[in-house]
């Protein structure tokens, strides 16, 4: 009994230990997305103003031609910044918040004959770790709903469950459901899981009704014991 024990305590603890590196992962990417985005962003893009403006004023071809070659580094310099920051963590997530990032999700799933319904609680604040696993199972699920499901209804929901302390995020459609063995692969379910659990939570897949349809269920927790 000894060593079981010793080996589920070891088990937490590992796995308390990657869900608390991985928060200060994320936490550290919302924060550099935020200094490189208002600050070197910013002041990138000033120069590059003071440039394109410092060009419209000189009539000497050969410091046009200069000014040419400075704006065109800075406008790069821009982008390259622009990439950077967009690669830390979904842009969305800080200019818009998390339930509009998911209804953003939401509406280029839509098409003419899809319709998507979004129900969303607002949540509290956040941890970064949350907020990305959650934006990234949902864009999977609708991912999935799009190039699988043939669905003519999808409903988005992000809610807070008082009782248990955890948010709440369920993708269901009405399409064909499941197939008889779902494995990991192609629908990106163990992506799915493996991002929930990142942060402590879980995410499963099941059968919207037994007449078919499909839904993706992730449980996030607010609070840690």
């Amino acid at each position: 009994m000894a060593p079981a024990v010793a080996s589920a305590r070891l088990y937490g603890e590992l796995r308390r230990s990657r869900e608390e590196l991985v928060a200060a992962r994320e936490e550290e990417r919302r924060r550099l997305r935020r200094d490189l985005h208002d600050g070197v962003g910013a002041a990138l893009s000033g120069v590059l103003l003071e440039v394109e403006s410092a060009r419209e004023l000189v009539a000497d071809p050969r410091a046009h031609r200069l000014l040419d070659a400075a704006a065109a580094g800075v406008a790069e310099a821009v982008r390259d910044v622009r990439h950077v920051t967009d690669d830390l963590r979904p842009p969305a997530l800080d200019d818009l918040g998390l339930p509009a990032s998911l209804a953003g999700l939401a509406e280029r799933a839509r098409t003419p004959a899809r319709e998507v319904t979004t129900r969303f609680d607002p949540p509290p604040a956040l941890p970064a770790a949350v907020e990305v696993a959650c934006y990234r199972i949902a864009a999977e699920a609708l991912a999935n709903v799009t190039k699988h499901s043939g669905a003519a209804s999808v409903t988005v929901s992000l809610r807070v469950d008082g009782g248990s302390r955890e948010l709440l995020l369920e993708v269901t459609d009405d399409g064909r459901g499941l197939p008889v063995a779902v494995g990991d692969r192609g629908l990106g379910l163990g992506s799915m899981r493996r991002r929930a659990e990142e942060v402590g939570g879980r995410c499963w897949i099941e059968r919207a009704t037994p007449a078919g349809g499909t839904c993706v269920r992730a449980e996030f927790p607010l609070e840690h014991p």
